[in-house]
């Protein structure tokens, strides 16, 4: 008897549906905070959290996060309800005072946000990105000597995207904002630890260069744009033709 409960131990606990060991069942986080942008932590500026897509949330949503068995990584939807404008970010540390959350500069413009509003800050659980497409928003973005890799450089300070979005990065000294057109698989995806393909939309503003064409394609035979003529035509008909041999000469002067 003792060997046959050992030999069917898991299959018995199947059927009599429970399980020795839980898996505690995440549960979502949903909370409002005010907000301010990154200038207004106390102390040094925190460009480490301007130039990405990443929070600065209290304390205690730690403590509450840990009690509802969130799982990593940490994604969170923000909502402004006076807008009903979103985006979803990462959370880089738990070290604002309480009640409060600080955000990248281009999250409180992207949110019509300002200074102290209230900000809904909601846990989520995102698909993994596969594809991504962005649009500069000015030509000067065609000066980098290589765009992508510089994007994808930046996008490293990003834990997600969403479409709709026009993200700030930093680049020898100067911001350029980019809106993101697309994502694969989902209009917000996680950009941690992925494959995402890469795509760039031409920039706002940008027109193609005019070309000018060269004289070979400008030449043209003019018997191909002369008009036939009609009614009376002198010498018409078929003919031989006489070649004319020119011999050219060298002249002196005395």
């Amino acid at each position: 008897m003792c060997d046959f409960i050992a030999q069917n131990f898991s299959s018995l606990i199947t059927m009599f549906g429970f399980h020795l060991f839980p898996v505690p069942i995440p549960r979502p986080f949903n909370t409002q905070f005010r907000c301010y942008s990154v200038s207004m932590i106390p102390g040094n500026v925190r460009e480490d959290v301007e130039n990405g897509g990443k929070i600065i949330m209290p304390p205690s949503a730690l403590d509450q996060l840990t009690r509802l068995n969130i799982v990593y990584p940490m994604l969170f939807k923000l909502t402004n309800k006076k807008t009903n404008r979103i985006t979803h970010c990462g959370v880089l540390e738990f070290v604002a005072e309480e009640g409060l959350v600080y955000i990248p500069y281009w999250m409180m413009q992207y949110l019509l946000l300002e200074e102290g509003d209230n900000l809904q800050v909601e846990s989520v659980a995102l698909p993994v990105a596969t594809f991504s497409r962005f649009q500069p928003q000015s030509p000067d973005f065609l000066d980098i000597t290589n765009p992508k890799a510089v994007l994808e450089n930046a996008l490293r300070s990003f834990a997600c995207l969403t479409t709709g979005d026009v993200i700030a990065i930093k680049y020898n000294s100067r911001i350029y904002e980019l809106c993101v057109l697309e994502t694969q698989p989902g209009n917000a995806v996680s950009i941690i630890e992925c494959d995402m393909n890469v795509e760039f939309a031409p920039p706002v503003g940008y027109q193609e260069p005019v070309r000018t064409p060269n004289r070979e394609s400008v030449m043209t035979d003019c018997a191909d744009i002369m008009a036939e003529p009609t009614g009376f035509v002198a010498f018409h008909g078929q003919g031989n033709r006489l070649e004319i041999f020119f011999h050219h000469c060298r002249t002196w002067s005395f």
